[in-house]
């Protein structure tokens, strides 16, 4: 060991040191061998005959500890919606499930994605883990990807401050967090073989501003590319994502890690800018293992850069505490608190689509109130893959089998039966599971009131097809609906869904997958004990016609160019159709009607909106919000921007707030603009020219409720990061 390590208190194990002087003061301490044990990892779940690493706690990940040096090792555990387990290779260990992060941005809620993120590090930190892979910042570009329950929303601004409150929360726990798939990465099926194509302006100002908005205020230890490629280059190894955006213009001073098996190269990844791979006993070779240390004493890639990884590593351990405060396994971890957390965030994100003739909420006195569905008996449905979590006593089903692994169909143990009937007591509630029609149907004719549970279940790896409800869903919705004119369609799905049914039923409620606490939190607002305050994260179209790409290619059976020289053949995707205009900005570009539009969602009370004032020099937005109704809710204020003077220019959301108001009380909402979505990038610079731009409140996306129009100047900040990075 050299000088550096030989005190009995090293500089990078000082606490009052910065993390940037500990992680250079460690990184200098290392020799090449303990530098290249973090540059490639396994997979830390057994695959095939190989048994689980030794050292570690079986998981998505794991990197060695250096006792020597007081470093801990790194347990990685997949974590977009809780801490998983998958394969349950810790054998019985379960965890809080969140809602999905869909739901959570329904929410319109940063300071409650702050919340959920802690509960994911605080357990996360008890069970010994010390990097979680969470932080999914893609938007919905294509509304029938199978993973996009995993994301937020087709919006960048929403996106951006959900995904760096979520993160912001994870690492308040001494756990570094992940921010992915970086970027454009809106796919699942046949996902290691498209091309994402696309202009570098629309990019900038769409998915990748999102993923800058949210690295701005969560400021994530890691970033994980997707399988995807990006305009021909593989998202892991493309010098334009991970070097000059990522690097050079947002200064981001955390490292870069491979998504599982999506690993293609060692010289052009490393050089490119990806500091770890992982994963690497399912890459097809040990890239950053042996052809690393080959690459560095050949002189093909400089013996610095593993020392810039290493530092990059560190200094993102360092900087949440992971060092100081180790995670250790067999931490005490309040499952009914979080549970009880998880269920608000699900009461926050549900979203009341319809509800004619005042339906909901349900009143209190005796009924007959008949459950159809979705083994609502049993649970809440949760997305499958590496995201799902397995709370103690879920329901699981046979899903799908991907990449060697069995994803499940998992019903989290939040059963809507009992729940309505622990809010409503003086009903009689019944469950049908909805398959025979001649045995349901007689039933829902006797019934008060009858809630039908519809399920569209989606999992990493597999787009689903089309966006109808499967299983002759739709026919038992129109077949009951004409048996009882008091239906209420719950929707438990991960995304968007026609609803050609839609104005056969009086009441529909969008409650995604709901988490933990979702069959409680779908029963508080059925009967009112929750007003509904949950608004669209995207758009729900009335036709698969009207999207950007209509029809579903399985990049399996289409090849492009079979000869391009690449491990797998290529599809190209062209996201350039859209551009920036994602979701509600194409529908407004293409002038086409909607079924309910983004931002969209009702409430068991109303607001008056009044004093709207706009302070130009600080592109701050403030207005009086009163609860105008009987009931307490919460309001979700969205500030929309137009330009008069310039027709391409799609209105899109600029600010948004959320303030609570017991009935008849008033607020002062003070909501601050987001500057780049006013502007084009042009160049190396943002540039907003000078003219009329309009700012609107709306209730959703098309629904003007006030605004002014103002003149402003001409602004430009440029693109690059003022400081420097390693």
């Amino acid at each position: 060991m050299d000088s550096h390590s030989s005190s009995r208190h090293p500089l990078w194990l000082n606490p009052a040191r910065t993390p940037d002087e500990r992680a250079r003061a460690a990184t200098a301490a290392m020799d090449e061998a303990q530098k290249l044990s973090w540059m490639s990892g396994p997979m830390a779940i057994p695959v095939g005959c190989e048994a689980k690493p030794e050292g570690a706690i079986g998981s998505a990940g794991y990197f060695p500890a250096m006792p020597a040096l007081g470093i801990p090792a790194q347990q990685q555990s997949d974590a977009s919606l809780g801490i998983g387990n998958l394969e349950n290779v810790r054998p019985g260990d379960t965890a809080t499930a969140l809602p999905s992060s869909l739901m959570l941005g329904a929410s319109f809620d940063p300071d409650l994605a702050r919340e959920t993120g802690r509960i994911v590090g605080a357990e996360g930190h008890a069970k010994g883990f010390n990097v979680v892979l969470g932080g999914g910042a893609n938007l919905l570009r294509e509304p029938r990807g199978g993973r996009i329950f995993e994301y937020v929303s087709e919006d960048p601004l929403l996106t951006g401050r959900i995904v760096g409150g979520s993160i912001a929360g994870i690492q308040s726990q001494h756990v570094v967090s992940t921010i992915k798939h970086y970027a454009i990465n809106p796919e699942e099926t046949g996902r290691v073989m498209v091309s994402s194509d696309i202009g570098e302006a629309a990019l900038r100002e769409s998915d990748l501003l999102a993923f800058e908005m949210a690295i701005e205020i969560g400021k994530p230890g890691a970033i994980m590319p997707g399988y995807n490629l990006v305009n021909g280059e593989w998202a892991s190894e493309n010098r334009f994502l991970l070097s000059e955006v990522l690097r050079r213009d947002w200064g981001y001073q955390g490292w870069v890690m491979s998504d599982w098996g999506a690993t293609h190269s060692t010289v052009k990844a490393v050089l490119a800018g990806l500091d770890v791979q992982s994963g690497a006993n399912i890459d097809p070779a040990p890239y950053f293992g042996a052809p690393l240390a080959e690459a560095v004493a050949t002189g093909r890639v400089p013996a610095a850069r593993l020392d810039q990884s290493m530092y990059r590593q560190l200094r993102s351990l360092f900087a949440v505490g992971a060092v100081d405060y180790p995670a250790m396994p067999g931490g005490a971890i309040d499952y009914a608190a979080h549970k009880r957390i998880a269920q608000r965030a699900a009461e926050g994100g549900i979203v009341l689509l319809r509800n004619e003739g005042a339906l909901l909420p349900l009143g209190q006195g005796p009924q007959h109130i008949l459950l159809v569905g979705a083994h609502a008996d049993q649970g809440v449905l949760s997305g499958g893959g590496s995201s799902c979590v397995t709370p103690e006593g879920s329901l699981k089903m046979d899903g799908a089998s991907f990449a060697g692994l069995s994803l499940e169909k998992v019903y989290h143990p939040s059963s809507p039966l009992k729940a309505i009937a622990a809010v409503a007591p003086r009903a009689v509630v019944t469950y049908d599971d909805g398959r025979d029609l001649d045995r349901v149907l007689p039933l829902a004719a006797k019934a008060d009131t009858v809630i039908i549970f519809a399920e569209l279940w989606r999992s990493e790896g597999e787009d689903v097809q089309g966006l109808s409800l499967p299983d002759g869903q739709e026919a038992l919705i129109t077949r009951i609906a004409a048996h009882n004119p008091r239906v209420i369609v719950v929707l438990e799905t991960g995304g968007p869904v026609l609803m050609l049914w839609r104005e056969s039923v009086p009441a529909i409620l969008h409650a995604f997958y709901a988490g933990s606490g979702g069959g409680e939190a779908i029963a508080a607002l059925l009967f009112g004990h929750v007003s509904p305050s949950g608004r669209l994260p995207f758009t729900i179209p009335l036709s698969e016609e009207d999207l950007p790409r209509s029809a579903q290619i399985d990049p399996q059976t289409v090849v492009s160019n079979p000869g391009q020289p690449v491990d797998r053949p290529v599809v190209h995707r062209d996201y350039g159709i859209e551009g920036a205009d994602i979701g509600y900005r194409w529908f407004s570009r293409i002038k086409r009607p909607v079924a309910y539009p983004f931002g969209h969602g009702l409430s068991y009370t109303r607001f008056a909106h009044s004093d709207f004032a706009l302070d130009r020099k600080t592109l701050t937005v403030s207005l009086c919000v009163t609860n105008t109704g009987r009931v307490p809710g919460a309001e979700v204020v969205q500030i929309y921007a137009l330009r008069e003077d310039e027709p391409a220019f799609q209105p899109r959301l600029v600010g948004f707030g959320k303030i609570m108001l017991k009935a008849g009380a008033s607020g002062l909402v003070t909501v601050p603009l987001e500057p780049r979505l006013l502007a084009r990038v042009e160049g190396a610079s943002w540039r907003r020219p000078s003219g009329t731009y309009r700012f609107e409140i709306r209730r959703d996306a098309l629904t003007p409720i006030l605004g002014e129009s103002i003149s402003l100047p001409e602004w430009e900040q440029s693109l690059r990061h003022e400081t420097p990075v390693d």
